[in-house]
């Protein structure tokens, strides 16, 4: 058996001493040490090497991306339509919110108009809600929501923002009803605010008109005059808006004017609507009509005097018969 002229003990190039070869990547590592530190060298190696490993990087994420959009493409027809049926009912929600807030703002409004709109006599005023409404040709009535129990009585005034609606026909504990202007059975005394001729509006039996049936054919009066409440009759104060003319028609045979006047309260729109408490003591306060029991008592064919129906003592003298 023949053995290699090396023995066991024998050290090749690669056993060397390190020594030369730490002095040259210990050289190499100075330079690029230097040449990094004054230029920069060694960013543009690492932006190459990160462009080099990008598509590793990217092969690598590469599963992990896929599962995810597996994932997404494979959700259920139910889950998507559960989550339109919420998105649907969350949209519904919100306008409802909306239409709420409108209906609100509006009611804000109404009620500013209304406190604006009340005049200076008034000593107290009540808003009540329409709870009901009745319109026909032989009936205008509207229900509200106050009674008794909050103060209200038969015969008070209400009114709107615009105009006069009508006064309380019944009154309950806690509700009561509203005979409009226009009902057939209302009458109101109005005067043309251009003259101050005055007349009485009765309801035409529409939330859209009024009559001034009792005219002269020569009456002062014109469409587009405005009609406010004359004060007379003891329920309305005076110089309050009803109506505006419309339309003039004259017979010369019956000798009187028929006129038609617009209310100018909205009667068929209206929510809130304000009862009213006068002070009796102002000027264009509510004329009470006279009692009929106050009037003097006049029977024809009397005498009025008392004194002259009967005799005084003094003028009374006795007859004595003679002796």
């Amino acid at each position: 058996m023949a053995f290699s002229g090396r023995g066991s003990g024998h050290r090749s190039s690669r056993d060397s001493a390190p020594g030369p070869r730490f002095a040259v990547f210990a050289l190499l590592s100075l330079i690029c040490l230097y040449y990094d530190q004054r230029d920069g060298w060694l960013g543009s190696v690492r932006y190459a090497l990160q462009g080099a490993a990008y598509p590793l990087q990217w092969l690598v994420n590469a599963p992990f991306a896929g599962w995810q959009g597996l994932r997404s493409s494979l959700s259920t027809r139910d889950d998507l339509r559960r989550e339109i049926a919420q998105l649907r009912e969350q949209q519904n929600e919100m306008a409802v919110v909306a239409l709420r807030m409108e209906a609100l703002q509006h009611e804000n409004a109404q009620l500013r108009a209304l406190n604006l709109a009340v005049p200076p006599l008034v000593t107290q005023r009540l808003a009540a809600e329409v709870i009901n409404i009745e319109l026909s040709p032989v009936k205008q009535r509207l229900m509200l929501n106050k009674g008794r129990r909050a103060g209200a009585f038969q015969g008070q005034a209400v009114v709107d923002a615009r105009g006069l609606l009508g006064q309380l026909a019944r009154v309950g504990p806690w509700s009561s009803e509203l005979i409009l202007i226009t009902d057939p059975e209302h009458a109101v005394p109005v005067q043309i605010a251009r003259n101050g001729l005055r007349s009485i509006a009765v309801g035409a039996g529409n939330s859209g008109e009024l009559l001034l049936p009792y005219l002269p054919v020569n009456s002062d009066v014109k469409p587009g005059d405005l009609l406010v409440t004359s004060g007379l009759g003891g329920v309305f104060p005076a110089g309050y808006p009803v109506a505006t003319v419309t339309g003039i028609k004259r017979d010369p045979v019956l000798l009187l004017t028929q006129v038609r006047a617009r209310p100018l309260a909205t009667l068929e729109r209206d929510r809130v609507v304000m009862l009213l408490w006068f002070d009796a003591t102002h000027a264009a306060a509510p004329v009470a009509p006279v009692a009929s029991d106050t009037l003097p008592q006049v029977t024809l064919g009397a005498p009025t005097d008392a004194a002259e129906a009967e005799p005084s003592a003094e003028d009374t003298t006795t007859e004595v018969p003679p002796p």
